[in-house]
């Protein structure tokens, strides 16, 4: 699995509670994700969160001692520098936001990473205000309970507010395990 953050300051804020609720993490993942070994088993994150607190110098020297990094194609090799970089540039309750979407995504089922993807494939092919309208609602629907939620989608002020195909992406949306409002507010984009 592989993540890009382009999304990340274009619409901001609830895009992903879609995104990490969409189990999207942040272009930090990819680095975790890569940089180490899938056979030990680590918790998503942990490179990150052992690392996190180091200056970025330390960061980008434990990074390249990494041995599943140094297997990696030079280009990918650069790409998760580039990422490590912009995660490092983060302030820490955004680098903690991330580091909480990516354990999100990590109990997520291999259905609800599917239907986390198909949605955020319809997502992406909104135009920019309908993006940021639909962001902003699944913000608000993270901080619902899920009967609520329902009751928000179905009622005339949602019917009036959103396309019914809006209304289908935030269904399937509120569907899938949503992390804390509190702790999830902002998002990226997953690829694969």
């Amino acid at each position: 699995m592989r993540f890009r953050g382009r999304m990340a300051g274009k619409v901001g804020g609830g895009v992903l509670g879609l995104a990490l609720l969409l189990g999207c993490a942040s272009p930090a993942l990819a680095v975790q994700r890569r940089a180490v070994p899938r056979g030990n088993q680590h918790h998503a994150g942990e490179w990150l969160r052992k690392y996190k607190d180091l200056p970025p110098d330390q960061q980008q020297k434990a990074l390249e001692s990494d041995p599943q990094f140094q297997n990696l194609p030079p280009a990918r090799q650069q790409a998760l520098r580039q990422r490590l970089q912009h995660f490092s540039n983060l302030p820490a309750d955004q680098q903690q936001r991330i580091l909480n979407r990516m354990e999100t995504w990590e109990h997520l089922t291999s259905d609800q990473k599917q239907q986390a993807r198909q949605l955020f494939t319809q997502f992406r092919t909104l135009p920019p205000e309908r993006k940021r309208k639909v962001a902003d609602a699944i913000r608000d629907l993270r901080q619902m309970t899920p009967e609520q939620r329902k009751q928000t989608i179905d009622s005339d002020q949602y019917k009036n507010q959103f396309t019914p195909e809006e209304r289908n992406l935030l269904s399937g949306v509120s569907q899938l395990p949503l992390a804390s409002a509190e702790n999830e507010p902002g998002g990226v984009q997953p690829e694969e």
